[in-house]
């Protein structure tokens, strides 16, 4: 198994199963923004995004997102709006942000998993940190010039993965 390999894919943030996340022993949902979160041409999550994350408090889990974003102002303010605490300028691939994270929550690796929608970043810091991962489709199709780049090595990849959705 590669840092690449996430342990899951699906669809969408949404349709991830929060009752078998939290009967899996799992506490604590890092969160990547841009794509995953709130699509990269919105400035704010779907609704069906805001009720998952409503849904995982409801359950008792810890959530708080991770982002490389550099635009800080952004990342909080999307933060703000779904209740998180947030990290920006997070620079995965590299695992200290996600350590951060984990460490301002009190939270264990073993119990926590990273939500993302880029192998190359989140999935990667995610395994490099020691936690579980799942890669979900990105929301949109609109990124930074170099993430269509890293898109078109995924998609190679990610050929033969099955994608739950």
């Amino acid at each position: 198994m590669s840092i690449f390999t996430p342990g899951r894919y699906v669809a969408a943030v949404e349709r991830i199963d929060l009752d078998e996340l939290w009967e899996s022993g799992k506490r604590t949902i890092l969160l990547d923004r841009d794509n995953t979160l709130v699509p990269r041409d919105r400035a704010t999550a779907p609704e069906a995004v805001s009720a998952w994350l409503d849904r995982a408090r409801e359950l008792g889990f810890d959530l708080y997102m991770v982002s490389n974003n550099w635009h800080r102002s952004q990342v909080m303010a999307s933060a703000g709006q779904l209740g998180l605490g947030a990290i920006s300028h997070a620079m995965k691939p590299a695992p200290f942000a996600l350590r951060a994270a984990l460490k301002r929550l009190g939270a264990n690796p073993a119990q926590a998993v990273m939500i993302g929608d880029q192998l190359y970043t989140d999935v990667a810091a995610g395994n490099l940190a020691g936690i579980d991962t799942i890669l979900v489709k990105p929301q949109a199709t609109a990124d930074l010039w170099y993430t269509h780049i890293f898109r078109i090595f995924e998609r190679r990849a990610l050929r033969g993965v099955p994608c739950e959705e």
